[in-house]
């Protein structure tokens, strides 16, 4: 996805280190992003990097490796139930960062209830025959697209939060934020339509979105 999104450098590490082609270790799934680098570790290849996404383990990440990152970098610590550093460890030494983990005791929680459940909403409704990466796509942007909008009222009540905005602590929808599923199912929907990996004869956005709404909120009529 990153590829596709137009990242053009790209370094993966996995438990023994960078994912590189000196390894004789590598299976099918990890050979094909391997690159040619002399770096071994991930020590070696996060200065100046201006994003470290974690799915491994805690304490993979360490301040003085945040500390060599590029300026205002992303870090998205996903390892559960503890992250590979912890949002306050990254303050200490960078206070320019942007850090998301998958917890809901920390801003940005980057969790797949945003993406699953909505992402097999749209696709179910106009009978998808697949998930294509062009769906996954479509759903990731829409996700973006949201969190630029204001937050409702009852986000905020939930969360006990009345600033929530746009910015370095909310560059994501909020889980309970009840428009992702309107936002995300309907572009998943529409991407699976334009692909021709939807079985409905007509799809129309607007209508389909008011629909969910419907579902959501309650229709008029029902008031």
């Amino acid at each position: 996805m990153y590829r596709k999104l137009g990242v053009k450098n790209i370094v993966m590490c996995d438990s023994q280190g960078v994912i590189s082609t000196s390894r004789n270790d590598l299976n099918a799934y990890k050979a094909p992003f391997a690159i040619k680098t002399e770096a071994r570790t991930l020590d070696d290849v996060i200065e100046g990097a201006d994003m470290f996404l974690g799915l491994s383990v805690a304490g993979a990440l360490t301040k003085e490796m945040v500390a060599k990152m590029a300026p205002e970098p992303i870090i998205f610590a996903l390892a559960n139930p503890v992250p590979e550093i912890l949002p306050s460890e990254v303050r200490e030494v960078r206070e320019d960062a942007i850090i998301g983990t998958g917890r809901s005791d920390f801003p940005n929680q980057i969790n797949n209830v945003l993406g699953f459940p909505s992402i097999f909403r749209g696709a179910l409704d106009v009978r998808a025959k697949k998930i294509t990466e062009g769906m996954k796509m479509a759903a990731a942007k829409a996700l973006a697209s949201l969190a630029k909008e204001p937050v409702p009222d009852y986000v905020k009540t939930a969360y006990q939060n009345d600033d929530i905005t746009y910015g370095k602590a909310h560059i994501i929808p909020l889980p309970f934020n009840k428009e992702v599923v309107v936002w995300v199912a309907s572009a998943v929907a529409k991407s699976a339509f334009e692909e021709g990996v939807a079985r409905v004869e007509h799809f129309d956005e607007e209508v389909y979105r008011e629909h969910l709404r419907c579902i959501i909120y309650g229709c008029p009529e029902d008031k």
